[in-house]
């Protein structure tokens, strides 16, 4: 905890941050990144032999192999978060998990599980994107800046 949040606490409060920092298990971080590697590297090694898959086997071009690839990669994960074992994935794997698109496919399925008791309207569709929106907002103001950014340079080169 910061030393400018820690004065705004009463020294009872202090105290218990204290005792409560000493009680955290340790995490072992370098087990962790091992296994979010080596887990992440497994899903993207699927979905490139998918990829050359669709190249091989159905004349796929290398710039449109990659869509049907992963629109497999998220139907799969979405079937294995309905059945909970992703779940478990995720729990031995930890950033791995997240990081390719079956992260995100897993977050959007998660949500929309967990919401379909409140319907398909309010619940499931409501609550779908909360935890994936602020990833879509964030990806669609990336790529607005970049391409801004790429206009500029275009623009500048050409003068």
């Amino acid at each position: 905890m910061s030393s400018k949040k820690n004065k705004k606490l009463t020294p009872i409060q202090q105290e218990y941050q204290a005792f409560a920092k000493e009680r955290e298990p340790k995490r072992k971080v370098g087990r962790n990144v091992v296994r979010a590697f080596f887990i992440g590297g497994i899903i993207c090694t699927i979905g490139q032999g998918l990829q050359m898959i669709f190249i091989k086997y159905f004349d796929f071009t290398q710039t449109t192999a990659g869509n049907p690839a992963t629109a497999i990669l998220i139907i799969t994960t979405v079937l294995l978060t309905g059945l909970g074992v992703y779940d478990k994935i995720a729990q031995f794997a930890g950033a791995g998990t997240i990081i390719p698109v079956t992260g995100f496919a897993n977050t959007v399925a998660s949500a929309a599980i967990e919401h379909r008791s409140e319907g398909y309207v309010l619940g499931v569709g409501g609550n779908m994107f909360k935890i994936a929106g602020p990833v879509i907002v964030y990806g669609v103001f990336s790529a607005f800046v970049v391409a801004l950014i790429k206009i500029t340079i275009q623009w500048l080169g050409g003068m």
